[in-house]
């Protein structure tokens, strides 16, 4: 059996390197050699240890990823030739803060749904954007390597993440009840209350609630036997249309598979329905009852 073809994946800047010998501009590789140990000096002193081989060494594979990543996501910039291009005609530093904004930027997305005063934290800001940049940068020159492509894996997720996040903050900030402004967010349990709630009709936007608000809710509906899919699209018609995509699906989830909404219409016990609630709302729901 033959063996597997493996594409060699070099860093971006390393592909644009390898082109120097045959580039005519002149000293353009004495000036991307003095950026490069530049940025190298930089990334040493913020990022490694500045004082051993082995900081210096990793300064400058995170410099290669760092500038190989800004290249990757420059626009335009599809090849090693348009590569060297824009390093000769921008200079290495570009290509670096280009890479660096986007992990920055990155960092600064929610990676789950549960937010909380922790994730607002300078310290803990820091250190994540420190480790993103080391998880998506760190680049051995002569190895392969795929930080773009991870990054665009990370990018596709978080903003997934944050549209989540956004609905839920915006359904907050409409609650019926007034704003929450609590800091902790569980922002998947925020939707799972607006859609339950929704049922009812009226177009009432609930964003968190207790145990004695949840059996009022409980006893209308099962009074009233209101048209689902009516007060659903009363609450999509109140929420702005750039959170329906999530709204949507989460509503199509939940009609389909709720087990608090599948049991309301029958005998279900009270304390077995709030118990069910618990398990879609979790933190956002209030202690009520004593």
């Amino acid at each position: 059996m033959l063996p597997a073809l493996v594409k060699e994946s070099l860093p971006r800047l390393v592909g644009a390197i390898k082109l120097l010998p045959g580039d005519t501009r002149p000293d353009a590789a004495v000036i991307l050699a003095d950026e490069l140990t530049g940025i190298t000096a930089m990334v040493a002193e913020k990022f490694t240890n500045d004082r051993t081989a082995d900081g210096i060494a990793r300064a400058l594979q995170l410099a290669v990823g760092g500038v190989s990543l800004g290249l990757e996501l420059v626009p335009g910039v599809d090849s090693d030739e348009a590569a060297l291009d824009f390093l000769v005609d921008n200079g290495a530093e570009a290509a670096f803060q280009a890479g660096f904004r986007h992990v920055k930027e990155l960092a600064a997305m929610p990676e789950d749904s549960l937010v909380g005063e922790y994730d607002q934290d300078p310290v803990y800001t820091q250190r994540r954007l420190r480790d993103l940049f080391v998880d998506l940068c760190l680049a051995d020159p002569n190895q392969n390597w795929n930080g773009h492509e991870r990054y665009h894996v990370l990018l596709k997720q978080r903003k997934e993440v944050q549209a989540i996040v956004r609905l839920a903050g915006w359904l907050r900030r409409h609650h019926d009840g007034g704003p929450v402004t609590d800091t902790d967010l569980n922002a998947e349990g925020v939707i799972a209350l607006a859609i339950i709630f929704a049922v009812e009709g009226g177009g009432r936007i609930v964003a968190r609630t207790g145990q004695k608000e949840f059996e009022r809710f409980v006893k209308a509906v099962r009074k009233a036997k209101p048209d689902f899919e009516a007060g659903w699209a009363a609450l999509v018609a109140k929420v702005p249309v750039q959170h329906h995509p999530v709204l949507l699906d989460r509503i199509s989830v939940y009609r389909n598979s709720c087990t608090v909404l599948q049991h309301i219409p029958g005998r279900t016990a009270m304390k077995t329905l709030f118990a069910e609630l618990e398990n879609y709302a979790g933190s956002e729901l209030e202690a009520d009852y004593g």
